[in-house]
């Protein structure tokens, strides 16, 4: 599914890399509003752990598709596109672009290329298949996934239980792996001539030295537990959660921390610093799939006129 997108444009990066202020800067010259390209940030509550823009940077420029969800409730990626695509006609009948900021790789692989037609997913099933992650662990489940789609099994990790799941259900469903179904929707680095052109959004990608971009993951991580994210996580594990926003990071490092008694909280920080460098490895392994993403180095004293140069807008 396809969806129009006229006029957006894209500012993506790993995690920690300067989207926000780079957009803060920019949008005003580019006549832009902020569009969040983020699974997290729209669950409220959900703020310092997500590294939510704040409420002075909102108001210096609107954001969207931000605190949209309580967390109990599910943000999937094809309700996000179609929230997206409802906020750009808006924005258009404004005369206003969408800038759209977030480093959520399968948001912005849907935005460029859509989304395939897979079968729907089985509530039924789905438990069973997330029961079975408990009771055998992660590791099982993955290599289950391998025997019968190596492909799938080869760029997820065990630890992305909510895919693995995904991906073993549509086999059960169909007897088809789930990378047959997206052959039709994967980028050219994936499906090869099969790949649909991608949307013609204009997108930048910051980019920044692996040792400068994994210095600032630490150093934040610090700084979210300093403002207060352990107090944020207490609360947030009084409320149901949602499937979706579990997988927020460093979230379930904290749950774990509070519910064992003599946990260290300097361990629980290394431990999320590990993950989040893990993932930002992961979200450039994406960008590299995605070769009409344009190179711009957030490091650089004129980021920001190369950004806007990259977009046609400079």
């Amino acid at each position: 599914m396809l969806y129009a997108f006229d006029r957006a444009l894209i500012l993506t990066g790993p995690t920690a890399c300067g989207k926000t202020a780079l957009a803060l800067a920019a949008a005003p010259r580019l006549g832009a509003e902020v569009v969040a390209m983020d699974s997290m940030t729209v669950y409220r509550g959900m703020d310092i752990g997500t590294a939510k823009p704040t409420a002075a940077e909102r108001a210096a420029v609107p954001h969207h598709l931000i605190d949209e969800l309580d967390p109990w409730e599910s943000g999937t990626v094809a309700w996000w596109l179609g929230r997206a695509a409802g906020v750009c006609a808006e924005l258009a009948a404004r005369g206003k672009r969408a800038l759209f900021v977030g480093g959520t790789p399968f948001y912005l692989k849907a935005l460029l290329h859509g989304l395939f037609d897979g079968p729907p997913g089985d509530p039924e099933l789905r438990r069973r298949l997330e029961a079975e992650a408990e009771a055998v662990g992660k590791d099982e489940l993955h290599a289950r996934l391998a025997a019968v789609d190596a492909k799938t099994a080869a760029r997820l990790h065990p630890n992305d239980v909510r895919r693995v799941v995904r991906a073993l259900e549509v086999f059960e469903l169909t007897g088809k792996p789930i990378s047959s179904w997206q052959q039709g929707w994967d980028t050219a680095a994936f499906a090869g001539d099969s790949a649909p052109p991608p949307a013609s959004i204009p997108s930048v990608v910051l980019e920044l030295p692996r040792d400068v971009l994994y210095d600032r993951i630490n150093r934040r991580v610090g700084a979210m537990l300093a403002a207060g994210w352990l107090d944020e996580a207490r609360r947030l594990r009084e409320r149901p959660i949602s499937r979706e926003a579990r997988q927020a990071l460093g979230y379930r490092e904290l749950w774990d921390y509070l519910d064992t008694p003599g946990a260290s909280l300097d361990a629980t920080a290394d431990l999320i610093r590990t993950h989040t460098r893990q993932f930002a490895k992961r979200q450039l392994t994406w960008f590299r799939h995605l070769p009409t993403l344009m190179p711009v180095p957030v490091d650089a004293p004129d980021a920001a006129e190369r950004a806007l140069r990259a977009w046609g807008a400079a």
